[in-house]
């Protein structure tokens, strides 16, 4: 039975989105990051440091480990629960999507038990932690706050980072006349961490949301890193970044498959998530204090479409003192 979801009736405007030359004054690079976090929660970035042998490695071999018979696909990683390979389903809630994945934690330890390609996936870990380090750290140069105000959670190594394989072949259901006009890949939603770093084939299906129904396709760059702002630092900047909702649209090549492979840098699971105290000088708090753990598990009790941030926002009657 085929259950990927048509579009509604939505806008699609094509528009450049901020690409940030990482070689460029460290000064404009923060102040460029800061203005697209601001107004998109997104943005690319092009000499971003990262080897593309390491990236073209990690691709080459997510494609084999795809490539392989669903029961060997079983036997090397295990069905997820969170961790290891899906189809279909897309989180706990009941979602479902036109792709299969391999999800992993980031960890040395997880990396070295379940990754049958480690090397692969702990030199792409390391070079993408690091990239996206780098930019939390610009920032928060440009936010005026202490370097490290961000990224010293995504170097904890008990991080909560997560590395997410995503493959979609092309969709060829004969029942999908009407895909030229949009079959969903991968809902729209918004990522609950605090920085996803997401590199992919030449194959489009990214969107980003500006609101009100509109909607921005990406077009694919394996050269360049798609950065989202996540939930927690939207948190983290008191509402200042915007948390992007972006979806991916089922692949229409007949002869191509889309991968993407999404980092997603995330604090420890006890971590604190408040806002610097700097940020808050001429603004009361919008959110309240939570930790990772807390705010995780609220993500994975709702759906991938709600927005779960606003739980957490501090009401007009907290905000009396």
């Amino acid at each position: 039975m085929v259950v990927a979801t048509p579009i509604q009736i939505e806008k699609i405007r094509e528009v450049d989105v901020p690409v940030i030359d990482l070689s460029c004054k460290q000064s404009k690079v923060a102040k460029l990051i800061v203005k697209a976090c601001e107004e998109y929660g997104f943005f690319k970035v092009i000499n971003h440091g990262v080897p593309h042998h390491i990236i073209k490695n990690m691709e080459d071999e997510s494609f084999q480990f795809f490539d392989k018979p669903l029961p060997e696909k079983m036997k090397l990683v295990g069905s997820a629960d969170p961790f290891g390979y899906g189809s279909k389903n897309i989180g706990l809630g009941g979602d479902r999507g036109e792709l299969e994945y391999l999800l992993l934690q980031t960890n040395q330890n997880a990396i070295d038990d379940t990754s049958k390609c480690r090397y692969a996936v702990s030199s792409y870990v390391d070079g993408v932690r690091e990239l996206a380090c780098e930019l939390l750290e610009l920032m928060a140069k440009g936010l005026g706050v202490p370097p490290s105000s961000f990224s010293h959670f995504l170097k904890c190594f008990n991080s909560d980072s997560l590395l997410r394989l995503n493959h979609y072949p092309p969709v060829t259901h004969t029942s999908h006349s009407s895909f030229q006009r949009g079959i969903i890949g991968f809902g729209e939603h918004s990522d609950p961490q605090i920085l996803t770093l997401l590199a992919s084939n030449f194959v489009p299906g990214l969107q980003i949301s500006l609101g009100n129904g509109v909607w921005v396709p990406v077009s694919p760059d394996p050269l360049a890193f798609c950065v989202n702002i996540g939930d927690v630092l939207q948190a983290m900047t008191n509402g200042r970044f915007v948390s992007v909702r972006h979806r991916a649209m089922a692949n229409s090549l007949p002869t191509q498959s889309r991968l993407s492979m999404v980092f997603f840098g995330a604090p420890p699971p006890e971590a604190t998530i408040v806002c610097p105290l700097q940020l808050l000088k001429q603004n009361k708090p919008v959110y309240r204090a939570f930790t990772w753990a807390e705010y995780k598990s609220h993500t994975y009790a709702h759906r991938l479409g709600e927005v779960r941030l606003d739980h957490f926002k501090i009401s007009d009657d907290e905000k009396v003192t």
